[in-house]
């Protein structure tokens, strides 16, 4: 049953699908700040992603990998620049990583947790610890030991692979806007659903090469792939769930603030208050630090427009983020559907409402109402 909102109806959510538009308002202001951040995402995702991929396949159990944000790249100019805070937040990616990794779900944490991937895994973490009698003595202290840092590095190395086709989705789809091709809210949705159903069956692998040797440790056989494995888990876990943030509640067990249950945790960029993500110690606040370097100029423009022009710029940012994030949740609901969103079957019809609802009583608590109009809606005005 839908849990009512006194500022929405939830139903007319559910409506809005129907008749193909998006959970997020189709106005001129909405179009070029969700093209515009997602613009911007996508080149702080191009980073990510070859930052991930590479420490999954170059600092393979790596305990103390000291220079993992170098890309192999390592100069004293680099360095300078990266304790000076000159760089992107490579931290965020790993705050995602282990996010998915602690809530699971889907196909790939199912692997990892097989006989077939612990042979796997044996063979890459022997070859790897061969004559190092102390990191064996560790794992022989304890048996998950280097079996869980594998595990670890396969979501590096998942998640590295999400978001090389997430970023270049935001990026082409960035292209079409500024060709004109993409006027609407709905056409961005369509734009991303259509990436994300392309991709859908794209393998997810990893190997690592060690003396000269390749260790398989997610082969093709094992069938996993992009859109059950790795997108829907990454919903999931981090628009959806996510973790308390440090500071915003506590982590006394006897407080009872944050509840035993992990699938109903409401952590995520879709619950999440853009004020004090614009502050130190929030993860998000490292990516909005990172997208900021990257708007396009018709975005900053808009920013600046605005009351408070760029003394609020993080928050500005996170709210167009989260904007953009629900038309991807659009995406993802429509593509996920039972049955066509336009079927005229009374059955499917009925199939589609009762999965509509779901998602909707989900998102009953997260900042949906709030995105519907910001006090960025008036920058135009």
């Amino acid at each position: 049953m839908l849990t009512p909102t006194t500022e929405y109806p939830l139903n007319a959510y559910i409506q809005r699908l129907l008749q193909g538009q998006a959970l997020l308002p189709d106005t001129p202001n909405n179009l070029l700040e969700v093209v515009g951040i997602l613009k911007s995402y996508g080149v702080v995702l191009d980073a990510y992603s070859t930052n991930l991929v590479y420490v999954a396949d170059h600092q393979f159990l790596v305990l103390f990998p000291f220079f993992k944000y170098f890309n192999g790249d390592v100069s004293l100019k680099k360095l300078g620049r990266h304790l000076w805070h000159d760089r992107i937040n490579f931290e965020y990616a790993e705050y995602c990583m282990k996010t998915m990794l602690w809530h699971g779900g889907g196909g790939l944490d199912h692997y990892l947790d097989s006989a077939e991937f612990v042979a796997l895994a044996e063979k890459a973490m022997q070859a790897k610890t061969k004559g190092n009698w102390l990191v064996q003595g560790l794992n022989l202290l304890s048996s998950e030991f280097l079996l869980e840092q594998v595990r670890q590095l396969a979501y590096y190395s998942a998640l590295g692979q999400f978001w090389r086709v997430m970023s270049d989705i935001f990026l082409t789809l960035s292209d079409a806007y500024d060709q004109g091709k993409i006027t609407t809210i709905p056409q961005v949705v369509d734009y991303i659903q259509a990436g994300l159903v392309a991709a859908a069956n794209q393998p997810i692998t990893y190997a690592v090469t060690l003396d000269q040797q390749i260790y398989d440790l997610i082969p093709q056989s094992a069938g996993l792939t992009f859109l059950p494995d790795t997108a829907i888990p990454y919903v999931e876990s981090v628009f959806f769930r996510g973790t308390p943030f440090l500071g915003t509640v506590s982590y006394n067990a006897q407080a009872h603030e944050i509840s035993a249950d992990q699938a109903s945790f409401q952590y995520g960029a879709l619950y999440a208050d853009p004020i004090p993500v614009g502050g130190a110690g929030i993860p998000p606040t490292l990516l909005m630090q990172d997208m900021r370097h990257f708007l396009p100029d018709y975005l900053h423009q808009f920013y600046q427009k605005t009351q408070r022009g760029e003394s609020d710029l993080r928050v500005k940012i996170c709210q167009s983020f989260q904007k953009s994030m629900f038309c991807v949740t659009t995406a993802a609901i429509v593509g996920l559907a039972p049955h066509p969103l336009n079927t005229q079957d009374p059955q499917e019809q009925l199939a589609n409402q009762h999965y509509l609802e779901g998602w909707l009583d989900r998102l009953a608590t997260s900042e949906l109402s709030t995105v519907q109009w910001t006090e960025l809606d008036l920058a135009a005005s």
